[in-house]
């Protein structure tokens, strides 16, 4: 989707021997931890393993009270062999003051009018060219470690698709509540269960997000694209999502922009209604209760 003699592939993030905390831009000093103050270590990338190279493209707009947390989280996993594209909208506030402070350990960014999201999205992976794709929104975060878990699923299991819990962070309060997912089964694909920046997979499989689409971008993409496919879930974090106001999930005033995803999605043209959707949604509901009931007796 770009020419621009781009010279392909990017380059990779450089990781110096230490990890990249000490050398990235200082941060305000009252942010501590993750990922302000503490990184992945690089111990944990065996020396003796090829590490095979991960996409992640991070679709940004307006969002600079987040968006520095969100390309620490992704750099200061010290991942030895990193793509990382930044696609802004042209954003009118800090955003791009702040990617450009970033700009050394990206490979790839641009700043300018587009139709949304699912453009910005489809731009970045036109020019990827990791072996595992992803993308994380400008107010979300990776957990620490989270690329070294999913890298790690992927070679032992070799799925097509890698997915784990995730965690909401509530702005208003501070609190955070953990969301676990549940396996997906093609039965149960049209129930939207994932958790978006929890979600990796393999280069073969990826499809260009439909555009059309304000909100359930993910939800369609995984309709097309997971059917079929080798899952692998990871029972524990891999992502946070902040809840706030202007967040699409979460935030007022989306309503008609759901609405029509939702005729789009369900049209003739696309994927068509859900037949029996009570039924589904009461099965579902049965084998969610049922593993709820096996793990509280401890066999899972």
């Amino acid at each position: 989707m770009l020419d621009r003699g781009l010279l392909l592939p990017l380059s990779v993030v450089e990781v110096p021997p230490n990890g990249l905390l000490d050398v990235l831009p200082l941060t305000d000093a009252s942010k501590n931890g993750w990922p302000w103050t503490t990184q992945t270590s690089i111990r944990v990338y065996a020396t003796d393993v090829i590490w095979p190279k991960i996409t992640i493209v991070t679709p940004s707009y307006n969002q600079g009270k987040f968006l520095e947390q969100t390309i620490r989280s992704v750099l200061l996993q010290n991942y030895p062999n990193l793509e990382y594209i930044v696609i802004d909208g042209g954003s009118t506030d800090n955003s791009v003051d702040i990617i450009k402070r970033y700009s050394p350990w990206i490979s790839y960014w641009q700043s300018e009018h587009d139709s949304g999201q699912s453009q910005a999205i489809n731009v970045g992976f036109s020019i990827a060219s990791g072996a595992y794709y992803a993308w994380i929104n400008s107010d979300d975060y990776y957990v620490e470690g989270a690329f070294k878990k999913v890298v790690t699923a992927f070679q032992k299991t070799h799925p097509e698709f890698v997915y784990g819990y995730g965690t909401n962070e509530h702005v208003n309060n501070g609190h955070i509540e953990l969301i676990r997912i549940q396996r997906l089964f093609d039965v149960f694909i049209r129930i939207p269960t994932l958790f978006q920046p929890s979600c990796f997979w393999v280069k073969e499989i990826h499809q260009p997000i439909w555009e059309e689409l304000q909100c359930a971008l993910d939800y369609e993409l995984w309709l097309r694209m997971l059917k079929g496919k080798k899952k692998k879930l990871l029972k524990f974090p891999l992502s946070t999502a902040h809840v706030h106001s202007a967040a699409k999930t979460h935030g007022g005033g989306m309503d008609e922009a759901w609405r029509n995803d939702n005729q789009l999605i369900c049209s003739k043209h696309a994927h068509g209604p859900v037949y029996h959707w009570d039924v589904m949604v009461r099965i579902n509901n049965l084998y969610l209760k049922t593993l709820h009931f096996i793990e509280k007796l401890g066999f899972n």
